[in-house]
């Protein structure tokens, strides 16, 4: 754009943006603003017409129909001449920026067809943006997650799958976002006709809850039937929320009874989501559902190698000494992001201070981080979450009842104690309503027997592990 087609300096219309998206943030609040402004990018203003990037034209009529009339209004308060907002996918100049015989050309070999509404543009979909570092390629594979990543790698090659939907389940930082991205990537890649629709819960909550509210319910039910392939990260965000699994509910069997390929991931197994109705469970259940074990020091020390790679070749010149890699996949064993973040922080100190990534340098840098990897279990954590898991009380655990409900709770969590702390047998057994070391002794035996012949039991003492350690 020349500067004869601006109302003012680019730099004082852009700094009239800010003060506009102040002023929404203001009078819209927080969930508001970050659902439809801040996907904003603004592209200038001339001719009447300001201009923006969106990153899907449902998202640019909405915000038209919905805040138009109150983003022109500020814009004309800041001076700022405007006839009407102009919203384009991608990166196209806006029209004012265009040249007339350019536009008329455009015009001409546009072909005519009836208006639609944004969610019925071919190819339009209302998604959330995906990482281009996720992709099959940079995940670093291991015994945790080796099940999860081959039936992601199955699901993306796309034909027949003899499961549907895929649940990918586990903890913050295990890969389960990582691997939905990287499905989509490849389905696109490989065939970019696929109508791929990946979303977060609670976006699919935010659409429904406008769809409700513009009174447009039918376009959203069609555009989220659709697709080929949904895929909804962190279902559990729906769980208690009664309309919305409902919706989803129907969603769903629309499109399997369509053959349609669902991916789902959670950060609990389908019958661990409380709030999520059983209807639902049930049908999350009909196919695979993998879980992505905490990373084990192999894994760990490979997802190290792998970035430290990259960190080099985006910091060249600079050097990691000999054991580090080692030391940091020995140290930190919470999850890949925390050892990512890590080894981010290492190069860019290094970068700083010009110096080689040593040891004592990680152990420097990394202090709070090496710190909290070492937080202690205590015994008190270990009873409330078992106490938690099986419904009781914790006074229940403490107590001299022996009734199997509590019996059976209370020997698992001596177990843990066992397991995750370093407390004596006699220390253990006094927590635990001043009982013998002997009675400890025999919790262990027993659950480690229950554990190798009872699969129920082996997922529960894994399960309260993992949410102990994490």
């Amino acid at each position: 754009m020349t500067p004869e087609t601006m109302n003012h300096d680019p730099h004082a219309t852009e700094a009239s943006w800010t003060r506009v998206r102040g002023e929404l943030r203001r009078s819209l609040g927080n969930d508001a603003f970050k659902n439809w402004i801040d996907p904003l990018v603004f592209r200038g203003a001339g001719e009447g017409v300001v201009a923006f990037e969106v990153p899907t034209s449902f998202i640019g009529t909405w915000v038209e129909r919905n805040y138009g009339d109150t983003i022109r209004h500020l814009f004309e308060r800041d001076g700022v001449s405007v006839g009407r907002l102009e919203f384009g996918v991608g990166t196209r100049p806006p029209a004012f920026a265009r040249a007339p015989e350019q536009m008329a050309a455009n015009e001409a070999a546009r072909p005519s067809r009836p208006a639609a509404s944004a969610a019925q543009v071919e190819g339009e979909l209302p998604q959330a943006p995906l990482d281009s570092r996720f992709t099959f390629d940079n995940f670093v594979v291991g015994k945790p997650n080796e099940l999860a990543y081959s039936a992601a790698r199955r699901v993306a090659e796309g034909g027949p799958v003899s499961f549907n939907p895929l649940f990918l389940y586990g903890g913050v930082g295990l890969g389960k976002t990582h691997l939905m991205h990287a499905i989509a990537w490849e389905v696109r890649l490989t065939n970019p006709e696929a109508r791929v629709l990946y979303l977060s819960a609670e976006q699919f909550m935010n659409r429904f809850i406008t769809a409700l509210r513009c009174k447009d319910i039918h376009t959203f039910k069609e555009l989220f039937r659709s697709v080929d392939m949904l895929m909804v990260d962190d279902v559990q965000f729906i769980a208690g929320k009664d309309s919305t699994q409902d919706e989803f509910f129907h969603t769903f069997n629309a499109l399997v009874d369509q053959s349609k390929q669902i991916v789902i991931s959670a950060d609990r197994a389908p019958g661990e989501i409380d709030g999520l109705e059983e209807r639902i469970k049930s049908r999350l259940a009909w196919g695979l559902v993998v879980d992505l074990h905490p990373t084990d020091y192999e894994l760990r020390l490979g997802i190290l190698q792998s970035k430290a790679e990259l960190q080099a070749e985006l910091n060249p010149g600079i050097v990691i000494g000999p054991g580090v890699i080692e030391f940091l996949a020995h140290r930190i064993n919470s999850n890949v992001r925390v050892l990512e973040g890590a080894l981010t922080r290492l190069f860019a100190f290094a970068s700083l201070v010009g110096r080689e990534i040593t040891l004592d340098m990680a152990q420097e840098c990394l202090a709070d981080i090496l710190r909290a990897s070492e937080r202690k279990v205590t015994i008190d954590e270990i009873i409330r979450k078992v106490a938690d898991h099986y419904n009781i009380r914790m006074t229940d655990i403490l107590s001299a009842r022996r009734a199997r409900s509590v019996a059976r709770p209370r020997q698992v969590a001596m177990y843990l104690a066992k397991s995750l702390t370093s407390r004596s047998l006699p220390e253990i057994g006094r927590r635990f309503g001043g009982r013998d070391h002997t009675t400890v002794i025999h919790a262990v035996r027993k659950i480690e027997e229950l554990k190798r012949t009872d699969a129920q039991m082996a997922e529960d003492v894994e399960l309260l592990r993992r949410m102990l350690e994490a």
